[in-house]
């Protein structure tokens, strides 16, 4: 048996991201695993007639990046043919969302659904200029009359539909919002077209659910992007029957099976780690434990490649929306609320307790989303009360976003072990429009990165994808910067972090989320060859130039899954 390496490098920086971030300049793969890193005389007698040996010329070797939240099926569905692109810069005002719904209303049969993806009201005119001013069903109505529209925001936490939609989803003046949601409405009270939070749900009950083969589709695109991108490892963070009404069902059961069939065709070039998603928002703590104990036992599958790592559950909404629970309120008002069942605060926050007891008490990891800083507080109690009740040794629970992460949650969190998951693309993208609505203060503080880690959190980062591009390169610039998409302008310069630290959180705190970090996550000897190659010397990079360093090669599990050197 041979014990040549099938894959040498040389000649670079190899950012190993072990505990002393040290830096080598050469590293070997052996059957999958990495079996030496040092300099040329270290790989040197591993080098036989089957080696292939890149001569890195410079550039950073990696570990494979891990987008520790990311919604795989979602991202490729959101993603254009499968869906009109209204992200900046595709569409920059209302007038060029009606354009490119009007060219496809003359593409496909009278009648025919028409989605798309990624408005978001601080990237159109109208609505930066007036804040006042939200997208409505008047402003797609004369481009398209005949075909039902269901636009999804950027945020996934709001739909905008046209009146053809809301006569098929029987939606009027009298309809009641499902608890948790809100149907907006204008002065007369005859609804606008936007659905937000829960009652998004009515227009994906009418939808056709993904079939198999859109599923499928969907993911295999989404897995030759992150290949491209240098991510080897992703969390999706919520596929089960509470997704049945996100996207057409993108995060329901369904997906959870195509991901398992890819795997056993060897098609799944990245790992996964999975959340499972019993039950939506407001629910109550009784529905959540019936539907978590139906969900049952997951099937066997290799867990380096596919795990279940436990539960998601929604605390609350999302800022732009009013939704977030804050201590402090709004600008114009509200304070936001828990997004559980219960007609009160005192009731919403029991709720949420007994969900978390019940999750951490049968053995679950539990990822929480959470945003408002009330919400965020609340959470943090359930886990140390939760803990206190089971005692339970190494249970990786984590607040997924914490944008407005307290001083008092970072201290219970830290002391519990626990973590944050993160969002520095978020960061970017919606920096500059946060201030309308918690002022420029609470917006710079969004996301707050240097005190969190100085806090002793545990901090992984996470695209949120489709909200965002999966792109770690930005994320790691803005995580140095702190920098806005819209403006440029500095948020928080206070909570910015350096380059290891951001590095870190894409990939062995992100492991460390997954409970992989003894196996992958950084690049020494005896872990799996999980790698990317980005073009120049990252260590010496200005942060503004990192979003275009290109990657050039990708590698997981040993096997090369994007290769641009070879062109």
């Amino acid at each position: 048996m041979s014990t040549y390496a099938e894959l040498v490098f040389v000649g670079g920086q190899v950012v190993t991201v072990d505990a002393e971030f040290s830096v080598a300049s050469a590293l070997a793969v052996t059957g999958g695993v990495i079996s030496a890193v040092g300099g040329r005389d270290d790989v040197a007698p591993l080098i036989g007639p089957g080696t292939r040996v890149v001569d890195l010329r410079g550039a950073t070797l990696l570990p494979g990046i891990n987008d520790s939240h990311l919604h795989g099926c979602a991202f490729g569905m959101a993603t254009p043919p499968l869906s009109l692109d209204l992200a900046h810069p595709a569409v920059s005002c209302l007038a060029d969302v009606a354009e490119v719904v009007r060219e496809a209303a003359g593409r496909v049969p009278g009648g025919q659904w028409i989605t798309g993806h990624g408005w978001d009201t601080g990237y159109l005119d109208e609505c930066v200029s007036d804040p006042s001013r939200l997208p409505s069903r008047h402003d797609l109505d004369a481009v398209s009359p005949d075909h039902p529209v269901v636009l999804y925001s950027f945020s996934g936490h709001a739909t905008w539909v046209n009146s053809k939609a809301l006569e098929l989803i029987g939606v009027d003046r009298h309809t009641v919002a499902p608890p948790g949601g809100a149907i907006v409405v204008d002065e007369a009270g005859e609804p606008t077209g936007l659905l937000h939070e829960g009652a998004q749900a009515l227009v994906q009950n009418v939808l056709p659910p993904l079939s198999r083969q859109e599923r499928t589709d969907a993911i295999r695109s989404t897995l030759a992007t992150l290949a491209r991108l240098g991510v080897t490892s992703y969390t999706e963070p919520g596929l089960g029957p509470g997704g049945d009404g996100i996207m057409r069902g993108a995060l329901g059961a369904e997906t959870l099976d195509v991901y398992r069939r890819l795997l056993a065709d060897g098609e799944l070039t990245a790992r996964l780690g999975v959340l499972l998603l019993p039950t939506g928002m407001a629910g109550t703590a009784d529905e959540f434990a019936r539907a978590l104990t139906a969900l049952g036992k997951p099937g066997d599958t290799d867990p380096r490649r596919l795990a279940i790592h436990g539960v998601k559950i929604f605390a609350d909404g999302i800022v732009p929306n009013k939704t977030s629970w804050m201590h402090e309120p709004y600008v114009g008002g509200g304070c936001g609320s828990l997004c559980v069942g219960g007609e009160t605060d005192t009731e919403r926050i029991a709720e949420i307790g007994a969900m978390i007891r019940h999750a951490h008490a049968t053995g679950h990891q539990m990822g929480v989303h959470v945003t408002g800083d009330r919400a965020i507080d609340t959470v943090a109690d359930a886990f140390a009360a939760a803990v206190a009740e089971h005692p339970r040794s190494d249970a990786r629970h984590y607040v997924i976003h914490g944008d407005f992460l307290t001083a008092h949650s970072m201290k219970v969190l830290a002391a519990l072990g626990f973590g944050v998951n993160m969002n520095p693309t978020i960061k970017w993208t919606v920096a500059d429009m946060e201030e309308d609505f918690v002022g420029a203060g609470r917006a710079a503080y969004a996301w707050p990165y240097r005190d969190a880690i100085d806090a002793g959190v545990r901090v992984a980062s996470g695209s949120d994808a489709p909200v965002t591009y999966p792109d770690w390169r930005q994320g790691v610039a803005t995580m140095m910067l702190r920098e806005s998409k819209a403006a440029g302008r500095v948020s928080g310069p206070e909570q910015c972090i350096g380059l290891a630290e951001a590095i870190r959180t894409y990939t062995i705190d992100a492991a460390w989320q997954d409970f992989a970090d003894d196996w992958k996550g950084s690049l020494e000897p005896g872990k799996v060859a999980d790698l990317c190659v980005l073009d120049g010397d990252l260590l010496t990079a200005d942060p503004h130039d990192i979003p275009e360093m290109p990657v050039v090669l990708t590698v997981m599990d040993g096997q090369v899954v994007h290769d641009t050197l070879r062109d």
